[in-house]
């Protein structure tokens, strides 16, 4: 078969132009992280300087997170019907950041509380449309490409976040360390603005399906949420840390540094790996789960604890980009904004429960969260192997380009 060599240079372009919009987005998420993953890294200390106990602090990062994934559906919905996917992710990223250093100002728990929650809620807000965008760019570098870098930069981020707030923290505590992210706040913001004006893959024609998502998509759902029903959040794990002084308060956040480095690296070659071998690669993540969460409450020293971030961290850079680009593979364009929207309501809403438990188990003693983190993480993997077996050999081995 000859190829056109007009043809082959238009399909190169597309990739050259694709590529750099992703790297575009990933910037401004680059300093999204650096801000909310800071300041994430120390607010169960923080909460904890405020009189919370472990129940309480539980239940704020559960409660967040169900905020943060509740919204997603609406917000997806919105940009779907709308096509106004910028608007959605203008609104959602300025109350993501402004939150964080606004939280320096928090006078009690009630307060602080109440800006986790709009920090999450603005998340919310712009992740729908921001992956729907990163899943036209995936057309055409292949789904696992695309969302792998992305995680990539975005993970870099998250691990340069903590490492400032470890150094802002040592110099004027944990106040000081809410406020220095006010700078890389304003950074993501400036660096949307510049993607906005970026050439961005021109979207394929609209295939709707009439009667909802096809029967996969449900049992992937199935998975995503018992597997991190048992994934503890790191708030819980912070606050565990900083209770049992385990490190001092500013080897928190290079605990979760660490967990980010991971993060970054495990999500870039889960990317590549997933456009070679398909939904088969999400195998490797109940593993890790099973064996993150458990080791942070039973670490004793410094390396376990290392050690648990790195296996923990591993875990979110995969659920971050594997679970992302099966399901752009599993739904056509039209309603990937609605749908990453759902998977992350009924995601988040599994983790605020999953948060609350480990938070009320925590504070009875570290065997009923070993065991409650165990059984999650086995009944996901008899889950996958399901969703697995019901796919047609070849989708189950596709990352689809």
């Amino acid at each position: 078969m000859v190829i056109d060599p007009r043809e082959k240079s238009a399909v190169e372009q597309r990739k050259r132009v694709a590529t750099r919009f992703i790297i575009g987005i990933g910037l401004v998420s680059l300093f999204a992280d650096m801000t909310y993953e800071g300041g994430r890294s120390i607010t169960g200390p923080f909460l904890a300087s405020l009189g919370a106990g472990p129940l309480l602090v539980g239940a704020v990062a559960g409660i967040g997170e169900f905020i943060s994934y509740g919204v997603r559906w609406f917000s997806g919905r919105y940009a779907d019907r709308s096509g106004r996917h910028w608007l959605a992710m203008a609104v959602g990223y300025t109350i993501n950041l402004l939150a964080v250093p606004a939280l320096a100002l928090a006078s009690g728990a009630g307060t602080a509380s109440a800006l986790i929650f709009a920090e999450r809620l603005g998340k919310g807000v712009r992740n729908p449309p921001r992956d729907a965008v990163l899943a036209r760019a995936g057309e055409e570098v292949g789904q696992g490409r695309a969302f792998g870098l992305h995680e990539l930069l975005d993970q870099l981020g998250a691990l340069i976040g903590p490492v400032l707030v470890a150094l802002l923290i040592s110099l004027g505590g944990l106040r000081v360390g809410f406020a220095g992210l006010l700078g890389s706040a304003l950074l993501a913001l400036a660096f949307l603005v510049r993607a906005r004006g970026q050439p961005a893959p021109p979207p394929k024609p609209r295939v709707v399906l009439r009667r909802g998502y096809p029967p996969a998509f449900y049992a992937y759902l199935a998975f995503s949420a018992v597997v991190v029903l048992g994934f503890a959040h790191f708030q819980l794990v912070a606050y565990r840390m900083g209770v049992d002084h385990l490190v001092p308060v500013y080897g928190i956040p290079l605990i979760f540094a660490v967990a980010m480095g991971a993060d970054a690296l495990a999500a870039y070659l889960a990317g590549l790996a997933y456009d070679r071998f398909g939904l088969r690669t999400l195998a490797f993540l109940p593993p890790l789960c099973l064996l993150a969460t458990p080791l942070f409450f039973l670490a004793g020293s410094a390396w376990l604890l290392a050690l648990a971030a790195v296996l923990w961290g591993a875990a979110l850079g995969l659920q971050e980009s594997l679970m992302r680009s099966g399901l752009a593979n599993l739904i056509p364009e039209g309603q990937r904004g609605a749908a990453y929207g759902l998977f992350d309501s009924v995601y988040g809403a599994a983790w605020l429960i999953g948060s609350v438990m480990l938070g009320a188990l925590d504070a009875l003693g570290v065997g009923g969260v070993v065991a409650f983190s165990l059984a999650a993480e086995l009944a996901s993997i008899y889950l996958l192997v399901r969703f697995l077996r019901s796919l047609p050999p070849r989708a189950a081995a596709s990352g689809g380009q």
